[in-house]
């Protein structure tokens, strides 16, 4: 099993000491990947940047110019996209590359050289909308890379799945009148950014193509685990994808200072070993598991490595981290047989 790492060093240069999306987070997942061996047992490489052509693949070209805009700050000097989204004068660069390391994870995987692969990028990028970035993410990295593989390679259908505890909001506008991408968001609701709605399910022929499961506060691996089960499983196999993309954000820990979710890593563990276990039944296995948010950098290092794991064959799990709340999680069957009803399941 040969298992694509991509990254790259200058991910360090977009950092704003105090906010939460910092460069420690991508030090906290190497530290871990080089700590367990795990980095030298997969083909690492570094990350290339996009293409203007592959951003306005998905982007507005006006956002482009807000980019020119952004590398003319001076080096001491921040600006703000939006009140949480801050850019400095490299961070054109690097949001290049963090999309590009998505872009060539899906090179290596289509091309035969990688059954799977590991994309730890930053800045994230499902919050990034057509026209500006947005919630600390600059361009829609997996949105790109799924675009890029229709058009590089004929992939029909694209499966998007996004466990990042924030609606992938970006992700969903830019394959809203789309029926070749699926796009599949858990996330906690009412929450940052108020978007993902049940009844958000696409429009035109993209109609049904968009399958939001918004879910209240404190869920924890038993209800994700049905989740997955009763809703991610038959859309999937409905839709027939060939390529698997995963908006894989930690920030529905229970130790997650943003959010008041209850997965544990072991319950990620499992999560993540359904969805492989997705890619070798539908599309011969080929999947791109892509860092997105994550801000208790415990949770987010542990958890990253363990997907490392799972797409190398190990059947080894590490969850330090243990239990959080033993409360009951709520009960959530009445929204499953909604989601159900609404999406013919």
């Amino acid at each position: 099993m040969t298992t694509a790492y991509l990254t790259h060093p200058r991910y360090l240069e977009h950092n704003l000491p105090g906010h939460p999306e910092h460069a420690g987070r991508i030090q906290a997942v190497w530290s871990k990947l080089e700590e367990s061996g795990l980095a030298s047992r997969m083909k690492r490489a570094e990350a290339t940047p996009v293409t203007d052509a592959q951003i306005l693949a998905v982007h507005e070209a006006r956002y482009l110019d807000v980019f020119q805009q952004i590398a003319l700050l001076s080096p001491d000097e921040v600006g703000m996209l939006d009140h949480d989204t801050y850019a400095l004068s490299v961070t054109p660069e690097v949001a290049r590359l963090a999309a590009g390391g998505v872009v060539d994870s899906v090179d290596l995987v289509l091309r035969g050289e990688a059954d799977n692969a590991l994309a730890a990028v930053r800045p994230p990028g499902h919050h990034a909308i057509p026209r500006r970035g947005m919630g600390f993410c600059l361009l829609g990295n997996i949105a790109i890379a799924a675009r890029h593989a229709q058009k590089a390679y004929g992939i029909e259908r694209v499966l998007i799945v996004d466990y990042d505890v924030h609606h992938g909001n970006g992700t969903q506008d830019m394959f809203y009148e789309d029926d070749s991408v699926l796009f599949i968001s858990t996330h906690q609701s009412p929450f940052y950014p108020g978007t993902g709605r049940l009844e958000e399910t696409g429009n035109g022929s993209g109609k049904g193509y968009t399958l939001n499961i918004p879910l209240p506060a404190g869920q924890g691996d038993k209800n994700y685990a049905t989740i997955f089960e009763q809703i991610v499983w038959p859309a999937a196999r409905r839709f027939q994808p060939g390529l698997i993309l995963i908006s894989a954000g930690f920030d529905a820990h229970w130790t997650d200072p943003l959010a008041a979710m209850k997965l544990t890593l072991t319950g990620y563990d499992a999560l993540t070993r359904q969805l492989i276990a997705m890619a070798k039944e539908l599309c011969g296995g080929k999947i791109v598991f892509v860092m997105e948010g994550g801000y208790n950098l415990e949770a987010l290092g542990y958890g990253v490595a363990n997907i490392a794991r799972a797409l190398l064959g190990d059947d080894a799990i590490t969850d330090p981290l243990g239990k959080g709340s033993q409360r009951p999680e709520p009960d959530i069957s009445a929204l499953i047989q909604q989601i159900k009803a609404l999406h013919q399941l």
